[in-house]
C-alpha cells in the first residue's frame, strides 16, 4: 500500500513528489510514467524560459506560484550546477494602439514586485536589440533559460536517490477503483493500492479524473504550438528574448523569438487546434480524441466565436510567407529563407463548459484525489512552488 501515488512524470509531478518526500520522508510515495522516459511531453517540449511573473494578475495561483518558484528554480539550480541563463527579454509595441497595453503590462510588473523593469523609447530598443523595430519596448531583466527536461530529471533523481521515492515508466494507468479509504490504481501488469492520487498527467488530466470518478467540469483541448529556428547565419538578428505586446484575449498567442539555452534562436509558435491529445506533428490525427474536443460545448462556443483568430493560426501555419510577415513587425530584416523548420509542443489548455479558456492554475480534491486540472505556463518556471503547495495539501491529510 503507498501513501501518495502521483499519476504523471512531467515536471510538476516530479517537483511534488520530491517536496512531498524532502518534507515527509515517511510517506511512501510512487511516480507512474506512461512513457519510457521522463519529461517527455510538455516539459520535455517547452522553450526553456524562466518566467518572472510579469504577465499574471497580482494575487492569482500562477503569480504567487511563479514569483515564488523562480525564486527556488534560481536557488535549485546553482545548488545542483544546471546551467541557466539570467538574459533578460524586452516585450515590444509595434503600434501606437499597443501602448496602452505595453503600460498596463509596466504596471503588473510593479504589482508583482518586478521593479527593475525599463520602459524603452523607440531609440533605447536598439541598445537591447538593434534589430528590432518598434514605438516603445519594455526591458525584464528577470526572465532567463535554462533546459527542463534536465530539470525535471534532476527532480526525479533526487526524490528516487536521495529520498527512497519510487518511480515506474512504461506504465500507463487504464482504470482507477475507488474504494472506501483507499484506491487501486491499475497501470501496465500492476495495481497499485494507493491512500491518495495526485494527477499531474498533463494532456489527460481530465480523463484521469474522470477515471477516478471525478467530474473535473474542464476540458482538455491540446494547442499544438509550432516553431521555426532563425538559419544559424542569422542567429545574429537577436540577442536574447523578444516578445510582442500580449492579447488580453489569448495572452498565450503572438510569434516571439526565444534564445535556447542548447543553442539556437526560436521564432513562434503559432498556436493551433491539435487534432490528437499528443499531436507534435500536422499529420498527427485521433478521431477520438478530436471528436472528444470539437463536441465539448465550452469549446464549440469559444469556436464560433473566435474562428477567425483560429482560422489565422492555421493559415500561418500552412503558410511560410505569413509566418514571415508577422516575424517581420518585430524584425524587418528577417527573410522567408531565414526561417528552418523547428520543434512543435502542444499546450494543455484547460477550457470550462462556458467556454472560457481557464487562465490561472486549477487544483479540485477530494477525499481520495488531488486534481491538477490547469497547469500551463508558467508552471515549469513554478514547478517547484506548485510542488511545496500540493505537499503542504496533502501533509494535511497524513
Amino acid at each position: 500500500m503507498f501513501d501518495v501515488t502521483i499519476i504523471g512524470g512531467g515536471i510538476v509531478g516530479l517537483a511534488t513528489a520530491m517536496q512531498l518526500k524532502k518534507d515527509k520522508p515517511s510517506l511512501k510515495v510512487v511516480v507512474l510514467e506512461k512513457e519510457k522516459e521522463l519529461v517527455s511531453h510538455q516539459t520535455g517540449n517547452n522553450s526553456g524560459v524562466i518566467h518572472s511573473g510579469l504577465y499574471y494578475k497580482p494575487g492569482s495561483l500562477k503569480a504567487t506560484n511563479c514569483l515564488k518558484g523562480y525564486r527556488q528554480l534560481i536557488e535549485f539550480c546553482d545548488k545542483e550546477n544546471i546551467p541557466y541563463q539570467l538574459c533578460g527579454k524586452i516585450v515590444v509595441a509595434t503600434g501606437e494602439e499597443e501602448l496602452p497595453r505595453l503600460e498596463a503590462l509596466y504596471q503588473r510588473g510593479i504589482e508583482n514586485g518586478l521593479t527593475a523593469n525599463k520602459k524603452l523609447s523607440a531609440a533605447e530598443i536598439c541598445d537591447y536589440e538593434p534589430n528590432i523595430s518598434g514605438v516603445a519596448a519594455l526591458w525584464v531583466p528577470y526572465t532567463g533559460i535554462v533546459d527542463y527536461r534536465e530539470v525535471g530529471k534532476r527532480y526525479a533523481s533526487l526524490f528516487s536517490d536521495n529520498c527512497g521515492g519510487e518511480i515506474f515508466t512504461a506504465h500507463r494507468v487504464t482504470a482507477i477503483k475507488r474504494k472506501t479509504n483507499y484506491s487501486e490504481v491499475i497501470a501496465g501488469d500492476r495495481t497499485f493500492e494507493t491512500k491518495l492520487i495526485v494527477n499531474t498527467a498533463g494532456l489527460y488530466c481530465d480523463r484521469v479524473a474522470q477515471m477516478g470518478g471525478v467530474n473535473p467540469d474542464v476540458r482538455i483541448i491540446p494547442l499544438r504550438g509550432e516553431y521555426y529556428e532563425l538559419s544559424e547565419e542569422k542567429r545574429g538578428l537577436i540577442r536574447n528574448l523578444v516578445y510582442p505586446v500580449p492579447d488580453p484575449a489569448f495572452p498565450f498567442l503572438g510569434v516571439h523569438y526565444t534564445r535556447r539555452i542548447t543553442g539556437g534562436i526560436e521564432a513562434g509558435p503559432n498556436a493551433v487546434f491539435a487534432f490528437k491529445r499528443e499531436g507534435y506533428k500536422k499529420s498527427d490525427i485521433s478521431i477520438s480524441e478530436t471528436f472528444s474536443s470539437l463536441f465539448w460545448p465550452g469549446f464549440m462556443k469559444l469556436m464560433w466565436k473566435y474562428w477567425r483568430t483560429g482560422l489565422g493560426e492555421f493559415y500561418r501555419s500552412y503558410n511560410k510567407n505569413a509566418f514571415t510577415r508577422s516575424l517581420q513587425k518585430l524584425t524587418p530584416g528577417v527573410q522567408k529563407n531565414d526561417l528552418v523548420t523547428g520543434g512543435a509542443g502542444v499546450r494543455a489548455q484547460a477550457c470550462a463548459r462556458d467556454s472560457s479558456l481557464i487562465d490561472d492554475f486549477l487544483i479540485k480534491e477530494d477525499q481520495l484525489m488531488i486534481n491538477v486540472l490547469n497547469a500551463p505556463s508558467p508552471a515549469a518556471t513554478a514547478s517547484l512552488a506548485i510542488g511545496d503547495t500540493i505537499a503542504k495539501m496533502i501533509a494535511d491529510r497524513f
